[in-house]
């Protein structure tokens, strides 16, 4: 561990640049977005939505360049994702991450429950996508596969990889680290309601990071922790 964590300092120095790429690109990406869907629609009734069918994937295109900018600064000035990174799983990755991952879902459970009883009329944007789909359709079921599988990728690149990569360059301790990054996952989702309990959940992916000194292993415990949702967008 201590030999993965000296690797990870001595190739950080780009690390904040990797991650403000990637949190500049959503940004912009979503700004774009909202500007040039804010006219088409102005006049929807929110209780009867529109079917934007290949047009939902475009809601994920923010949440792509998260992953998308630390990639490619990572090919840019570092050794790859893969190398700089640790992405390709191996057999403890795995094991790590089911349990952090198990241990999120756990704490969403528990920490949801009594969340939406002080907050009861709250919705979710996965019932937001769903109302937008149109019902079960293969756009529905790409979705719910960027849920599991994309947006773990992309969030773990920026969160637990770059900023935490630049964080490890300037000696930081692993557990400030921990901590700072499960905020930054927090806050990312905008969802204030919440708040707590996805501040949990990132502390228990992180975890996953912390014990293998690998991205791959959080990785992992958010696709796990994501499985649930997306199965529920799915099947509504």
């Amino acid at each position: 561990m201590e030999e993965q964590q000296a690797q990870d300092t001595g190739r950080a120095h780009w690390g904040f640049l990797a991650f403000f790429t990637g949190l500049a690109g959503y940004h912009i990406a979503t700004l774009v977005f909202t500007a040039a869907t804010a006219d088409r629609f102005a006049e929807v009734d929110i209780t009867d939505p529109p079917v934007l069918g290949p047009l939902l994937l475009l809601v994920f295109l923010p949440n792509l360049l998260l992953g998308l900018g630390p990639a490619v600064v990572s090919w840019a000035r570092g050794s790859g994702p893969n190398t700089d990174f640790g992405l390709i799983p191996t057999a403890r990755d795995l094991r790590v991450g089911l349990a952090a991952g198990g241990t999120a879902l756990l704490a969403a459970w528990l920490l949801g429950t009594l969340l939406l009883r002080i907050n009861p009329d709250q919705s979710s944007s996965l019932e937001q996508i769903e109302a937008l789909s149109g019902g079960r359709t293969v756009w529905l079921a790409a979705a719910a596969l960027f849920v599991f599988l994309g947006a773990p990728l992309t969030e773990e690149l920026l969160t637990r990889g770059a900023l935490w990569q630049a964080l490890a360059h300037y000696k930081i301790p692993r557990i400030a680290i921990l901590a700072l990054t499960a905020l930054i996952f927090a806050f990312l989702h905008e969802e204030s309601w919440r708040m707590i309990s996805l501040f949990a959940q990132g502390l228990a992916i992180g975890a996953a990071r912390m014990i293998t000194g690998r991205v791959a292993g959080s990785v992992v415990a958010h696709a796990t922790n994501n499985l649930l949702p997306a199965v529920y967008l799915y099947t509504g």
